[in-house]
């Protein structure tokens, strides 16, 4: 089977394992058990939570009649996709002083899902190199956003389950 590698660069190679199990009607169960692998390992490949091994995508390979060591560089140009997106998309965490964020873990927060937080936290006791640092990382117009809703909404404090 000819495989044509540089269209796929930066795909998961579970996508594509996925796709070529579609085109040969053979369901990821019995193809897991052919191969001597549990078939939740499949799953997880063809859904992209887990990464291919050399050893599993050789006996992949082998068994689809791909050529050697297709599977392993397309997960290495997936690898390195994922590398480039995740140093587009996080803060220069140098400039960030680490008082800002002393009751978490720098390395741990997801500068995504936990935006609306951060941006609170950086407005309210940041300096403006790191309001600046922000807007180039999220954008005016989601900061704006995120601010503005905040301002909406004012913090209640709660004393003895009496509003303060």
């Amino acid at each position: 089977m000819t495989f044509q590698l540089e269209k796929y660069k930066g795909i998961h190679p579970g996508i594509i394992l996925e796709r070529l199990l579609a085109k040969k009607k053979m369901p990821q169960r019995p193809f897991a058990l052919l191969l001597g692998e549990h078939p939740q390992t499949i799953n997880a490949i063809t859904k992209g939570r887990r990464n291919l091994n050399t050893a599993l995508a050789l006996k992949i390979e082998n068994e689809l009649g791909l050529e050697e060591g297709a599977l392993v560089f397309l997960q290495a140009y997936y690898d390195i996709a994922e590398e480039k997106n995740k140093k587009l998309h996080s803060a220069n965490l140098p400039i960030l002083r680490k008082i800002l964020f002393w009751d978490t873990d720098m390395s741990k927060i997801d500068w995504e899902k936990q935006y609306k937080a951060i941006i609170q936290r950086v407005y309210e006791r940041g300096s403006e190199i790191e309001k600046k640092e922000l807007e180039k990382f999220y954008g005016i117009t989601k900061i704006e956003t995120t601010l503005h809703v905040a301002k909406r909404k004012p913090y209640t404090i709660y004393k003895n389950k009496q509003k303060v």
